[in-house]
């Protein structure tokens, strides 16, 4: 599913942007970052803020490699199922959490997705900005990477914005990242054949 998007990468150079959610992961997402460090790549994640306030480290790595840091939620609940003031509580918590880890974001992916009315508002308030995607690679049901790549490829073009997981979300189908890690490979491959650079957003 194609979510609005508010930013895209704001380079010059034509440029797809790779997104992360859900984790960070301690196992799957040291090794995206090497991959991407490999690739030359820089990416946007949305950590659900309890992961990363237990793993720092990831966080920090994520800072140091480059990669911009935003923020997905504390609780992994779609809006539409909470009342405004819950969802203004898990953002403030979320928030907090990542500020202990030294991030202030400016980026808001929200858990699935989806908004509320109340959504927007509560962006504002932070000084957030919501974010989407063009591009679901639909990693979290657990196909091979050559299975999503050929179902994304005709949507990796200049300004795309491709949601991806480096945790293991709600509903998650999959035991691993290794087959998203292999995807990035193969979205990295296409970019140098047609000239795109993966920036942040």
């Amino acid at each position: 599913m194609s979510r609005d998007v508010s930013t895209v990468p704001s380079s010059r150079e034509s440029s797809l942007a790779l997104t992360f959610d859900d984790g960070p992961d301690p196992n799957g997402t040291p090794k995206l970052l090497a991959s991407l460090t490999r690739l030359g790549a820089r990416a946007t994640f949305f950590p659900i803020a309890a992961r990363a306030a237990a793993h720092p480290d990831l966080i920090e790595r994520m800072l140091r490699d480059g990669h911009c840091v935003g923020v997905h939620c504390d609780q992994h609940v779609r809006h539409s199922e909470r009342q405004a003031g819950w969802v203004r509580r898990d953002t403030e918590r979320a928030l907090s959490l990542l500020r202990s880890v030294g991030v202030s974001p400016t980026l808001w992916r929200t858990p699935w997705g989806e908004h509320a009315p109340f959504s927007a508002d509560i962006a504002r308030h932070h000084g957030l900005q919501i974010i989407g995607w063009t591009v679901d690679t639909h990693d979290w049901r657990g196909d091979s990477a050559e299975t999503m790549f050929a179902s994304v490829e005709s949507g990796l073009r200049d300004g795309a914005v491709v949601l991806a997981h480096d945790g293991i979300g709600p509903g998650a189908g999959r035991s691993s990242v290794d087959q998203t890690i292999a995807l990035v490979e193969l979205v990295a491959e296409h970019a140098r054949r047609t000239g795109l650079a993966l920036e942040a957003l």
